[in-house]
């Protein structure tokens, strides 16, 4: 299993960002996709998911209402909509796929939020 997250980068608060995370090398029929972030210091955060046989997502309750997950099953992607940053989701955010007991995880995308 091969994740690659995209787009991360430098922002202001209050300013947007959409991450993407393109995953290969499975044949998984149903499978759970996650966002984590871990920022400076910090341990990992469990952001968001989305599970890919019907679509339900999860959300932290300190991203709620900000960030949207989805996916796009046909291209293997999902996506991250980030809105309304606050210096606080500073991190690095990383792709998760689960299937079974088995995780497999992306290498990660900085995301910075700063004035």
């Amino acid at each position: 299993v091969h994740l690659v997250e995209s787009g991360g980068g430098s922002v202001q608060p209050g300013g947007s960002l959409r991450l993407s995370c393109a995953a290969s090398g499975f044949t998984f029929s149903t499978y759970t996709m996650s966002w984590v972030r871990q920022a400076p210091g910090k341990g990992l955060e469990w952001v968001s998911s989305i599970y890919s046989g019907g679509g339900s997502t999860n959300y932290a309750d300190s991203v709620k209402g900000r960030f949207t997950i989805s996916s796009d099953n046909a291209k293997n992607t999902v996506y991250l909509q980030m809105n309304s940053l606050k210096p606080e989701d500073t991190a690095v955010y990383y792709c998760n796929l689960q299937w079974r007991e088995y995780n497999y995880r992306g290498q990660g995308t900085q995301v910075t939020v700063s004035s």
